[in-house]
């Protein structure tokens, strides 16, 4: 059998046994690891350190919720269509969430990984996306400002915990250069800060833009168990379709 057959090694069902990566999970996993470190057996393929449970739990509590956003709309909206349907409520509530409202944390951690690998001059970095027309992924927030607090919290306990590294010290001296090629202040967000912390601490970019979505899920789970007990997805669609009537 070759590397390029469609074989998953995540898990192995048998009568009576089930086994995650190798791990029997009703005798070894069930009843010793959390969620948390669970997620990260899963997704990694092995249980996370002391850190790795830290901060994957501290981030997973930072972006799971921050209020009426559109997709939290969105998911309130498709279960006031379909009380029945939970399942797609949520989705619908994924489909919408992207870089502009689940944040730019993948994008962060491609930018970070390689400017920190390359040893690439922050400036350089900000000049380039300025004459470009572009954004610098991670910097700037519609609502906090001069900081964002989750980040700021992520970032302390990093630094707290020695945790904090090489990519965590090149995100800050990307927001000086963007300070200073802008001629403006920029807020270093929780997807930069996410991102940063996460590669100091050996995780891939891909575990870092999954993070968002996984906790985001639980967000959403909230705002339906909420409609579900003080429907406003119809009040929501009213007030939406008010705004649009231009007639």
């Amino acid at each position: 059998m070759s590397d390029r057959d469609p074989v998953s090694r995540i898990s192995r069902v048998s009568p009576d046994r089930v086994e995650v990566r190798g791990r029997d999970l009703a005798g070894d996993l069930m009843g010793r690891l959390t969620f948390t470190e669970y997620v990260h057996l899963l997704v990694v393929g092995r249980e996370p350190t002391d850190e790795e449970r830290f901060f994957l739990d501290l981030l997973l509590v930072a972006i799971a919720e921050h209020g009426m956003m559109p997709s939290n709309v969105a998911a309130r909206m498709t279960l006031a269509a379909d009380p029945d349907s939970l399942q797609g409520a949520v989705a619908a509530g994924i489909l919408g969430a992207g870089p502009v409202l689940l944040g730019t944390s993948g994008a962060c951690a491609l930018v970070l990984a390689d400017a920190v690998a390359t040893a690439a001059d922050p400036r350089e970095l900000a000049r380039a996306a300025r004459a470009a027309g572009d954004r610098l992924p991670g910097l700037g927030h519609p609502v906090h400002r001069p900081v964002d607090p989750r980040a700021e919290r992520i970032l302390e306990l990093a630094e707290a915990r020695a945790v904090a590294g090489a990519h965590v010290a090149y995100a800050r001296r990307l927001r000086e250069a963007a300070e200073e090629v802008w001629e403006r202040q920029f807020t270093l967000n929780v997807a930069l800060a996410s991102a940063a912390v996460m590669l100091d601490l050996g995780c891939s970019p891909d575990l870092v833009a999954a993070v968002p979505i996984l906790a985001r899920t639980a967000g959403l789970l909230a705002h339906l168990a909420e409609e579900r007990a003080r429907p406003a997805g119809f009040a929501l669609a009213r007030a939406a379709a008010e705004r649009a009537d231009t007639s």
